[in-house]
């Protein structure tokens, strides 16, 4: 089946996306559709998103079809984000793809959202294969797992609070940047000092050990209410830069614990996050200084960062080769389960 045709659609928040997908990586049409409207209101309104993608969906999907010069009758299975996210916005690509499955007589994958980030860079990168140590960050999650196999996780540490993302909106929004946050702050904190002021880094202490509940966990809220006292008093560019060098050193720090702990030298960034070019350069510095030459680090490009149906397409091939295919009852879930997600 190396030259199966998968069609990836993904609508869990505000991208509208579809790709065609041959085999493991011959990207053959690819569509994304950003939303807007959201900047209005500093973040994303449900409804607005449902809406907004029950209006684009078909032109999207064709759009993707036209490029990878397929129609929907060549596909070989069609696979969709089903969860988490927002639930409107999920079922108007679920219930597209129920429909278009059922028309076509082709069997309908249904993809957890944070899982499809984890095969993202492969897309681009054969060797992005585990095992690996994967930081899954994004705008609603944060997951540290150890990753073994593909469909074998191991949940290492979490977000107690906000998601790395979220608090890159937050702290937008305190500084009174637009929405999307993230690329935003990164822009603004090229430009500030981050020694001018010293940020905390919430549960991230020395006196740590592996056993303690908050070893490879998470927590951003503190560390977001810091921003708002220290931007009455100092810089906008310079909060942000101290901002992002807390935030970035929380996140490198807790997955060198896991990589120190597992033995794994290869790690792997997934999510919207996994984009931030800070983020990127401090990971691969002080995983190359841990892990010297067998140091690897995966990422994917900015493009298939982002909330995408290629990604979708590639771990519905996946679970497609392993008869993970969606029965009649099928629907979207918000707060869908990581498959293969153990403690």
């Amino acid at each position: 089946m190396s030259d199966t045709l998968v069609l990836g659609i993904e609508s869990s928040c505000d991208e509208t996306s579809a790709a065609v997908l041959r085999g493991e990586r011959e990207l053959l049409g690819h569509v994304i559709l950003s939303q807007d409207a959201h900047e209005l209101w500093g973040g994303v309104v449900p409804e607005i998103a449902a809406r907004a993608h029950l209006s684009v969906l078909d032109d999207v999907v064709d759009a993707a079809l036209r490029d990878a010069g397929v129609r929907l009758g060549d596909l070989d299975a069609l696979g969709v984000t089903s969860g988490p996210g927002l639930i409107g916005a999920l079922l108007v690509g679920v219930s597209w793809a129920k429909a278009a499955a059922f028309a076509l007589d082709r069997p309908l994958v249904g993809v957890h959202h944070m899982e499809a980030h984890l095969f993202a860079p492969g897309i681009e990168d054969p060797e992005a294969d585990p095992p690996f140590v994967a930081l899954l960050v994004s705008g609603g999650h944060t997951l540290l797992l150890m990753v073994e196999a593909w469909g074998d996780y191991r949940l290492l540490g979490e977000t107690r609070d906000d998601a790395a993302g979220e608090a890159y909106d937050k702290v937008a929004r305190l500084l009174g940047l637009p929405y999307p946050g993230g690329p935003h702050v990164e822009r603004l904190a090229g430009e500030g000092d981050p020694e001018r002021l010293r940020l905390p880094r919430p549960m991230l202490r020395r006196d740590q050990a592996p056993g303690d509940t908050d070893y490879y966990d998470f927590s951003f809220s503190g560390l977001k209410t810091a921003v708002a006292a220290a931007a009455t008093e100092a810089p906008p560019a310079d909060v942000a830069a101290a901002f992002q060098e807390a935030a970035v050193d929380v996140l490198v720090a807790k997955t060198l614990r896991a990589v120190a702990q597992t033995g794994c030298p290869r790690v792997l960034l997934g999510g919207g996050v996994a984009s931030n070019a800070g983020l990127r350069a401090e990971m691969r510095r002080r995983l190359g200084r841990a892990a010297g030459d067998d140091a690897r680090l995966f990422h994917a490009s900015p493009r298939l960062s982002s909330d995408n149906g290629a990604m979708v397409a590639r771990a519905a091939r996946f679970h497609l080769l392993r008869g993970d295919v969606a029965d009649p009852a099928f629907s979207a879930d918000a707060a869908l389960p990581f498959p293969g997600l153990r403690s």
